[in-house]
């Protein structure tokens, strides 16, 4: 019996590698092309957000001066007040109140004010048609005045000063003791000094006892120069003279150390001179009526240092 023929084909055994060398490369390329993508988008993510960000501060910004420009023009369509300053306080619900340059008045204080918080000196607001107190301002003090008040209280002591031996005894008697024993004068019926002078040469050590004293009584200490006061335009002199002792009442006990004061103690010119001494003149009357005044305080003390003896001043008797 004859057998067909089969024709037997050997196939040769491709290698693993050379099958998958086509399709690695392909995925190489798009894991490469996607990667690029995804760096591009997350660049563009990430500026998206820079920017958002920065657009969300500038509309933050906008509704804040959105707001206070309201605000402004809500008070700007307000009507105004009379400023005025408070001389006494009478009851509880009224006041009299000075307003330059009508007058003084007796006025009414809005329910929503805290009387305890008015005192004489304080800044008040009144309703233009009715005179109604309806607001406390805060205290206006130059500049100026602010950089005379000493922050931190002086570390000099009475046994640093030598050879002043007397002197310090008068000190601790005017200055010292009232202020630490103020029932003392009340109880004997006697007016506390206001301050004292000290005149010498320089380098006798006025400064030094004024310093000891504020550092002894634990006292606000504020240190003027008599020629800062004498100032250029009128009035400005006895202005910062009654802001000078508006600052010294709100940090009482204070001790005002005046040095120099002879610059505006001169002695009284004939009025219409028409020199520049006049305005000296106003300053050291502001002074003196600060002294012993109206509004005069026992928990505030002056001490003026000169260099010579000026007669003027100790003819005013407040020294």
């Amino acid at each position: 019996m004859a057998l067909a023929g089969v024709e037997v084909k050997h196939v040769e055994a491709v290698p693993e590698e050379n099958c998958s060398a086509k399709p690695t490369k392909q995925g190489e390329g798009l894991r490469h092309y996607y990667s690029l993508n995804i760096h591009e988008h997350q660049l563009l993510l990430r500026q998206k957000t820079h920017n958002l960000n920065r657009l969300e501060a500038q509309r933050n910004e906008l509704n804040s001066r959105v707001r206070m420009l309201r605000e402004e023009l809500q008070l700007l369509q307000e009507p105004g007040s009379y400023v005025g300053e408070v001389v006494k306080v009478m009851g509880k619900n009224k006041v009299l109140v000075k307003v330059h340059p009508e007058g003084k008045y007796v006025v009414d204080i809005d329910k929503s004010i805290d009387i305890t918080k008015i005192t004489p000196s304080t800044r008040v607001a009144l309703r233009n048609d009715s005179y109604v107190l309806h607001l406390v301002l805060p205290s206006k003090v130059d500049p100026l005045v602010n950089l005379m008040k000493v922050e931190k209280v002086p570390d000099s002591t009475y046994d640093m000063i030598g050879g002043l031996d007397q002197q310090i005894k008068e000190i601790k008697e005017v200055i010292e003791l009232p202020i630490k024993h103020p029932e003392l004068f009340e109880s004997l019926g006697i007016a506390q000094p206001k301050g004292v002078l000290l005149y010498g040469p320089p380098g006798t050590g006025k400064t030094l006892l004024a310093r000891a004293v504020a550092h002894h009584t634990d006292c606000t200490f504020i240190r003027v120069s008599g020629s800062e006061l004498v100032q250029k335009y009128i009035g400005e002199g006895s202005r910062m003279v009654r802001e000078l002792f508006v600052m010294a009442r709100e940090h009482a006990p204070s001790i005002i150390f005046m040095d120099e004061i002879d610059s505006i103690g001169s002695a009284r010119m004939e009025s219409g001179s028409g020199n520049g001494d006049s305005e000296v003149q106003r300053t050291m009357l502001e002074l003196l009526n600060q002294l012993d005044g109206f509004e005069a305080s026992n928990k505030i003390k002056v001490k003026g240092a000169l260099y010579c003896y000026v007669v003027p001043l100790r003819e005013n008797g407040k020294f």
